[in-house]
């Protein structure tokens, strides 16, 4: 037993599925809205070039991660915040640039997510998100998170252009969309790993509302913080997140 979990400690390369995971990925999607954003409006950059920059940095990190021996939190967080930023950049490149809108875009995404599982199940045989040691199988669950904040971001952006909500509607709405499937997976027997991609895919477009409420005018709706500020408090948090499951993580070695 001591020898199984010195493995897992060991070999895998991904986050342990936490309450703190969960945070984690809030805030790192909080980040990757107000990054892209910071991209695209503040600097003036655009849709393009801002899905550029930040797609580099993903395919860099990415790339890293996936040569890593081992889990490394800094790592494989730098890697969850290039697929919100780059998903933040997707998802209005798809709407905005080449004027599908949100409803089409998220259609798309959500034809590549489902085309992604169900090749990853047929070439795997299973589908486990923890623990991941195989780099095919985490080629996969990249792809798999990619898509999986693009579509988030693409929801969250339809919830506040298109139907009308504020942004504090809108993060109230993914809230409670969230809360179901906690609920469910407490209650209900439907499969860990549907339940598990509806809430990743939740917690996007939350975050991403959530980023929105802080960055926009009042006018607008938000808290008018901006988008510099707001990303600097991000990346605050996260980095004391990362350092203390870093310490965690540690601990755990030790204790192995």
């Amino acid at each position: 037993m001591e020898q199984t979990a010195k493995n897992l400690l060991v070999f895998n390369k991904v986050a342990k599925i936490t309450v703190l995971f969960w945070v984690m990925k809030i805030i790192a999607t909080t980040l990757g809205e107000t990054l892209g954003d910071l991209l695209a409006h503040t600097l003036n950059l655009g849709y393009t070039i801002g899905l550029i920059i930040t797609g580099i940095f993903f395919i860099i990190t990415l790339f890293i991660q996936l040569k890593a021996r081992k889990f490394s939190p800094t790592l494989y967080w730098l890697v969850i915040v290039g697929t919100t930023t780059v998903g933040t950049e997707i998802s209005d490149f798809m709407d905005r640039t080449l004027n599908l809108g949100y409803l089409t875009g998220s259609i798309i995404l959500i034809t590549l997510l489902l085309s992604t599982l169900i090749i990853w199940k047929k070439r795997i045989g299973k589908i486990e998100v923890y623990p991941i040691s195989r780099k095919n199988v985490e080629l996969f669950y990249w792809i798999a998170i990619l898509f999986s904040n693009s579509l988030g971001t693409a929801f969250g952006d339809y919830l506040s252009d298109n139907a009308g909500f504020s942004y504090l509607e809108g993060a109230l709405i993914t809230a409670a969309v969230i809360g179901i499937v906690v609920l469910l997976h407490y209650i209900s027997k439907i499969n860990d790993m549907i339940l598990f991609w509806l809430a990743f895919v939740f917690t996007r477009p939350f975050g991403a509302t959530f980023g929105d409420l802080l960055t926009k005018t009042s006018a607008e709706g938000g808290f008018d913080l901006g988008t510099v500020p707001a990303t600097i408090v991000c990346i605050l948090l996260l980095s004391g997140l990362v350092f203390y499951s870093h310490k965690n993580q540690v601990a755990e070695r030790l204790i192995s």
